[in-house]
């Protein structure tokens, strides 16, 4: 049995807070924050939870969690600093509308679910993702960071909190 972590990217490990003097480097995926990352390897740490990327940011790995993309490089570099790294994602649900409108929330719920369907040895859960999901059950699960700041050592806290119970 295992703890699962499903890792949103946009709105956790980065935020708006650097929007002014940065848009650049967010709009190309370059800028995650490495404090972000130390909060989510004291999570990791603490719950030996799996990271299960349900970002899309995870159309930039192929099948084998290889990056696709120099942004996704960037992210696995910073994440293996703290001895972390992605073991997998969720299906992708989205359609050209969704893509096109930027309404990811509308499928990610049923991503994860359909995750955790096929993947019967998961002993807890806990979902970051600043974004509202729709769905109950996932509510009960999710720790949703303010996006104008990022991960914070209070969700850090709560996630562990419904990881461990």
């Amino acid at each position: 049995m295992k703890n699962i972590l499903f890792l949103d990217i946009d709105g956790v490990l980065n935020s708006n807070f650097w929007n002014d003097s940065h848009q650049r480097e967010i709009s190309d995926g370059t800028l995650i924050d490495e404090e972000k990352i130390e909060l989510l390897a004291c999570l990791v740490k603490k719950t030996n939870a799996k990271i299960i990327l349900h970002s899309g940011w995870r159309t930039w790995f192929d099948s084998e969690l290889k990056p696709l993309r120099m942004e996704a490089a960037k992210l696995v570099e910073l994440l293996a600093k703290e001895d972390l790294h992605i073991d997998g994602f969720t299906p992708d649900l989205t359609t050209e509308e969704i893509r096109k409108t930027k309404k990811f929330s509308l499928v990610k719920a049923e991503e994860i679910l359909l995750w955790l369907k096929s993947h019967n040895d998961v002993k807890g859960w806990v979902v970051l993702d600043d974004l509202d999901l729709h769905n109950i059950e996932i509510e009960q699960h999710q720790v949703k960071p303010d996006q104008t700041i990022g991960l914070t050592l209070a969700d850090v806290e709560k996630a562990v909190k419904i990881l461990l119970g």
